[in-house]
């Protein structure tokens, strides 16, 4: 069948009356934690987990789905109303969008980030209909080795980008990797890691370790720096649409944007935040209006538009290489490991309702987006006025219901506390969250492929890269690795 074919079934799928009110009901949900300044979209996937697993797959990755993109829309109303991004990749958007809502032209600024978002999402889906396929069909002519190549590129990319320190981003790789392992050996039925426990033979539930970082770190570091007094919020004035002039300065940056946005979202390590400073960058090299830093409107379209981008393009990797490339793209891979999937090319040959399905609820849910978010900005920002202590008590409470729920086990909850508890102070010191899943999704993985390599070639480390593939990818992860400690010393000396 086409491409095209599969994109209607995908449709046929979506359009489902309890699939529609699934996609309704994530974007609503995302858009609601997009505002709300320190929930991302990984924390609240996470935290519905435990609770969806009852639900068809296609109809709970499709709300999933309305959770991540909301998630882009919804960060960047507390971006330019408050100054204070609502998720990591609204950061950019706060530096000109709250600047033009100060200077009366919030309205304008909103509008902007909206229909930038909904350009650049649709063009970007657009782009994964028809290139995912292709790299999925690539991915059957794959060998173990070069699996395990492409694992320790993600390693290496996001120990090395993710985070100030690479020391600490390699610390905090060591520990997922650490806490993959713990249990029986699939190959050698050996345990590891259980230090007697018989309730640690099953190995640690990756739930747990996402509701655990997630939530409780992130709740004890908030509530470690709680402030009584919020930010001063903007009014919306000005008009409620913005004008031809503005639509003249944003369609360039919202495809410039997209064009960014898409395929640094597929890469390891780079997330959403990379994509929009480097779009705000080159806006800002480009204007010739004079405005940036004093609220230019390009400042919003562009990063805006690389934010929604980012989003679709770290869906290729996951789907047809199961290869998570930000937390968030992590906690996904999870929950299809919940419902016994492993994506990669053979998800597209044995579920490809599910695939097309989630394919299709990406337009969409861009539509919802975008409905939702222009005539309803008033109603958003209301959930602003939420109180801190009483929000993030409920999400710890609500993440403790879950993990009990998993499993009804002690075991269970005393890890979640122990986890939150490392997670609060990897916060305080600056080590990423990110590599920690990576590592614990990955770990297991990469030892599978190494194994199997090895064993086919009778134990000759050779095998690791005797493939172009394989080879090619090695020597980039060792450049991602080595290149820029040479290039600082080489800098040093001249």
């Amino acid at each position: 069948m086409s491409t095209f074919e599969l994109l209607m079934q995908g449709f046929g799928v979506a359009l489902q009356p309890v699939n529609l009110m699934w996609a309704l009901i994530g974007s609503v949900l995302g858009t609601a934690i997009g505002i709300l300044p320190g929930i991302g979209p990984a924390l609240t996937i996470a935290l519905l987990l435990p609770v969806t697993i009852t639900l068809a797959p296609e109809s709970a990755f499709i709300m999933f789905a309305g959770v991540l993109y909301g998630a882009m829309y919804g960060g960047s109303t507390t971006s330019i109303l408050i100054n204070t991004p609502g998720e990591a990749g609204s950061m950019m958007t706060a530096l000109e969008g709250n600047k033009m809502a100060r200077a009366g032209r919030g309205a304008a600024a909103l509008a902007t980030a909206a229909i930038g978002s909904f350009v650049a999402g649709t063009i970007a889906t657009l782009a994964l209909t028809f290139i995912a396929p292709a790299i999925a069909e690539l991915a059957f002519y794959f060998r173990p080795a070069d699996y395990f190549a492409i694992t320790v590129l993600a390693f290496c990319s996001v120990a090395v980008v993710m985070g100030r320190s690479r020391t600490r981003g390699f610390i905090s790789l060591f520990i997922g990797i650490a806490l993959g392992v713990v249990g029986i050996d699939a190959m050698a039925g050996q345990p590891r890691l259980t230090f007697g426990m018989m309730q640690l033979l099953k190995g640690i539930e990756l739930t747990v370790v996402l509701v655990s970082l997630f939530a409780v770190g992130e709740m004890l570091y908030v509530a470690s720096r709680y402030r009584s007094v919020p930010g001063t919020m903007v009014s919306i004035k000005g008009q409620s649409w913005f004008t031809r002039n503005d639509f003249k300065r944003s369609w360039a940056p919202w495809l410039r944007g997209t064009a960014i946005g898409f395929p640094l979202g597929a890469l390891p390590g780079s997330g959403s935040e990379i994509p929009t400073m480097l779009s705000y960058t080159l806006e800002r090299k480009l204007s010739r209006s004079g405005e940036f830093g004093k609220g230019a409107i390009e400042g919003v379209a562009g990063p805006e538009a690389a934010n929604n981008a980012a989003a679709a393009g770290i869906l290729v990797p996951l789907l047809t290489l199961g290869l998570p490339t930000s937390a968030t793209a992590a906690v996904l891979l999870a929950a299809f490991q919940n419902y016994g999937l492993q994506p990669g090319p053979n998800l597209f040959s044995n579920n490809p309702a599910l695939v097309w399905g989630l394919i299709a609820s990406l337009y969409i849910g861009n539509c919802m987006l975008l409905v939702l978010n222009l005539p309803l900005v008033g109603l958003w920002v209301q959930l602003l006025r939420i109180p801190r202590p009483q929000l993030y008590a409920g999400i710890l409470v609500f993440a403790m219901i879950g993990v009990w729920g998993l499993a009804q086990s002690w075991v269970d909850l005393t890890i979640m506390a122990l986890v939150g508890l490392m997670g609060y102070v990897m916060r305080v010191y600056d080590f990423p969250i990110a590599p920690v899943l990576i590592g614990l999704i990955l770990g297991p993985m990469a030892e599978g492929y190494l194994r199997t390599a090895l064993a086919a070639s009778q134990g000759n480390p050779v095998a690791l890269v005797s493939t172009p593939v394989s080879a090619t990818v090695m020597t980039i992860a060792v450049l991602i690795f080595a290149l820029p400690p040479l290039l600082k010393r080489l800098k040093a000396d001249a």
